[in-house]
């Protein structure tokens, strides 16, 4: 009878230990991948800002060097990332293939002009410097216009500020949560043994030497939970990568191992405290209150 007894209650231990590990893993990957998301922010915002290309439209009766070195001088200015010639034969196949019609054919001529592409650096992408920079290059005379999408500019970078500071909040959230979740998944393993805590205060154990097995205990599981958690955001990440390459999410070591480092903090730490004010509440606990 003892021995079944006994297989039960470390069956239930066995139990106990592994929902405390899962729900510690569960949390601490979720609040891994938000502080990640939270960090590579700006990056994923840089990526799309770059997307956006000013366009210079040349006049027709512009020669070919001053072409060339307009190209030149834009792709080494400061504010420039890229700088591509489109000529007006790809520009009215670009647009046929969009519009699904030969408008050319039809209009008996190409109206379109021969155009430089100027993709620019995510720092100088707002309506204020755009147009500034549109203003400097129209100032040559072989140039027939400058032209942005303003709106697209506008509500993009408006955009992210509002997506940014929602990441914040829900990780801000998330974090609060976590530590109640694991706080909470602690204070019930440890109520598990609230008699045995007591049991040993009585024939005289000290407060430290009734906590240090709890403690103990509570940071290996925490230390479990979040190597398990580290190897989610591992493979999770080393997908993202894979997925859209041009982020390079994995380009910066230290921002990464810092993330790393700071979810294994936060998982010996919270388990650590959380076992140790768990325990001191049972060992300040009378007997009577032990079944309440």
């Amino acid at each position: 009878m003892g021995s079944s007894f006994e297989k039960y209650q470390k069956k239930r231990l066995i139990s106990s230990y592994f929902s405390v590990v899962l729900s510690t893993t569960l949390v601490l990957f979720l609040l891994g991948m938000l502080g990640l998301l939270v960090l590579n922010t700006k990056k994923v915002a840089d990526y799309y800002k770059e997307k956006i290309a000013l366009t210079v439209y040349l006049k027709d009766s512009a020669k070919d060097v001053e072409i060339k070195q307009l190209q030149k001088t834009l792709a080494l200015a400061e504010y420039t990332k890229s700088a591509e010639f489109v000529s007006k034969e790809t520009a009215a196949a670009n647009l046929t293939e969009t519009i699904g019609e030969d408008f050319v054919e039809y209009l008996g001529e190409n109206p379109l002009l021969n155009s430089l592409d100027v993709y620019v650096l995510a720092q100088f992408v707002s309506a204020e410097k755009l147009e500034e920079i549109a203003a400097e290059i129209s100032e040559k005379n072989f140039v027939e216009e400058v032209s942005f999408d303003k709106p697209l500019v506008s509500k993009l970078n408006a955009n992210i500020k509002k997506i940014g500071l929602g990441i914040l909040i829900t990780c801000i959230f998330f974090a609060f949560v976590a530590a109640l979740l694991i706080n909470s998944s602690i204070r019930l393993s440890v109520y598990a043994k609230r008699f045995t805590i007591k049991t040993m205060q009585m024939v005289g154990a000290t407060k430290g030497f009734i906590r240090k097995p709890f403690i103990w205990n509570s940071v290996k599981m925490g230390v479990i939970a979040a190597i398990l958690a580290l190897a989610g955001m591992a493979g999770a990440l080393y997908y993202a990568n894979k997925s859209v390459p041009e982020l390079q999410l994995t380009s910066d070591k230290v921002l990464i191992g810092s993330v790393f480092g700071g979810i294994l903090v936060i998982g010996v730490l919270i388990t650590l405290l959380s076992s140790f004010f768990a325990t001191q509440r049972f060992l300040n606990l009378r007997t009577d209150q032990l079944y309440y």
